[in-house]
């Protein structure tokens, strides 16, 4: 029998332990959306994919096998107010329980672990801990973790198999942050940690391997590039609109929409710039704010001390049939992004038929062409753009044709055609 650089057997079927932090209906953005594309591609082409999730909850998959970390007990000594050996390194992380949240880096840096929510660190390392008990029962050729949520799981798991790693980068903190200033460093210390572990990496787009390459110090030749996709498993329906933006189309009014996490990532401020800029020069414009984050009350405040409240609609964080129903109402989808490492949420709006204006600073820039692009800064150029999309009908249709039939062509099935060919390689050449 012929058997990879791993001792396993080179068969047909691949057996994959997947890692990841959410899966629809339960996600929060665009990393469930991934996952469970990317998950039913992989099975198509007869890939075995095991999908483990840190929590129980009702999801099902007619596709794969889901399992929930919390479900399996690990033997580990005490660790309140103790060193205990985490993800799989030789590093230490203490203690993590600890009152104050503080957590101490293996270099005795001491930071402030609890920045991303109460106890969340502590989440991902009882997953780390859970996912090598998993990983004993579970057969499997190659391990496969979504951001670094999952990255300590992967290790675990490589860690207790001996199987080969793939990191799938889908954000950086170094993108939340809009930057390298302010980055949390104990998720940038687990990034890295993915990263280095990691037999190869999968990056969502250029920018987003560029990144990697200058920021974690990781060899480019590492890390393959795949773009995400979109198909009919993660593509919300065509629906006839909110009715209150209904009417106020029927009134005279354009929509211009924008969709995503309020935060400084996703550049909402710029967005209001722009907004401040169209409505001095058309007042028949509503920009609509779509979603929720850190900078909620912020954004509020300046669309009032721009002047613009009255011309702006905001609607919380929307899923299912009200979240397709604002594509759907919307004029113009809008996605400013500081850093934005791909972007889905264009090709959403792109197969509903609605034109889309993207920052250049995004993944997705690199793979549609029927679509408007602006660098996020520039908000004279951006409201310039909005307004001609909304003025100009023809312009509005051609957009709107061809960026619907682009999307068509940007599947999840093309992107686990490349991740198919990274994991048999993984495991048939057993690569460090």
């Amino acid at each position: 029998m012929v058997k990879s650089g791993w001792g396993l057997p080179i068969t047909t079927t691949m057996r994959i332990l997947m890692f990841g932090w959410e899966f629809p209906p339960f996600n929060s953005g665009g990393l469930g959306v991934a996952c469970l594309g990317l998950t039913r591609a992989l099975t198509s082409r007869g890939m075995d994919v095991t999908f483990v999730m840190p929590k129980k909850l009702p999801v099902e998959s007619a596709f794969a096998k889901i399992l929930f970390a919390d479900s399996v007990e690990y033997s580990v000594e005490e660790i309140s107010g103790k060193s205990i050996r985490t993800i799989g390194i030789s590093s230490t992380i203490t203690p993590y329980t600890s009152r104050s949240g503080k957590v101490t880096l293996s270099n005795g840096t001491v930071v402030d672990a609890n920045i991303y929510g109460e106890d969340l660190l502590g989440q991902v390392l009882r997953y780390s801990l859970q996912a090598g008990e998993i990983a004993k029962s579970e057969e499997c050729d190659v391990i496969y973790a979504h951001d670094w949520l999952s990255f300590g799981a992967g290790i675990e798991a490589k860690r207790i198999t001996g199987r080969p790693l793939i990191a799938h980068v889908h954000a950086t903190e170094v993108d939340r942050c809009g930057g390298i200033d302010g980055v949390n460093p104990v998720v940038f210390e687990l990034e890295k940690l993915g990263m280095q572990t990691a037999d190869r990496v999968i990056a969502v787009s250029q920018l987003t391997k560029d990144i990697i390459v200058k920021y974690y110090g990781i060899d480019p030749n590492k890390i393959v590039v795949v773009h995400n996709g979109i198909d009919e498993t993660t593509m919300p329906k065509a629906l006839p609109g909110i009715a209150s933006l209904r009417a106020l189309k029927a009134s005279g009014y354009s929509i211009v929409l924008f969709l995503g996490r309020i935060t400084l990532q996703k550049g909402p401020d710029y967005f209001l710039k722009a907004a401040a800029r169209v409505l001095q020069q058309n007042k028949k414009v509503i920009f609509v704010i779509s979603g929720s984050g850190d900078m909620d009350r912020s954004v509020m405040e300046m669309s009032a001390a721009l002047g613009i409240g009255q011309n702006v609609l905001f609607t919380g964080f929307l899923q299912g049939d009200d979240r397709t129903m604002a594509y759907a109402v919307a004029d113009l989808f809008v996605m400013p992004s500081v850093s934005e490492p791909f972007g889905i949420t264009p090709l959403e709006a792109m197969r509903l038929g609605t034109p889309v204006l993207i920052s250049k600073q995004s993944g997705v820039s690199e793979v549609v062409f029927h679509a408007l692009k602006v660098d996020f800064w520039d908000t004279d150029e951006m409201a310039n753009k909005i307004l001609a999309v909304i003025e100009h009908p023809m312009l509005h249709a051609t957009l709107s044709d061809y960026a619907q039939n682009e999307a068509l062509s940007i599947t999840w099935d093309r992107a686990a055609q490349n991740v198919d060919r990274i994991i048999r390689e993984v495991s048939e050449s057993g690569v460090q």
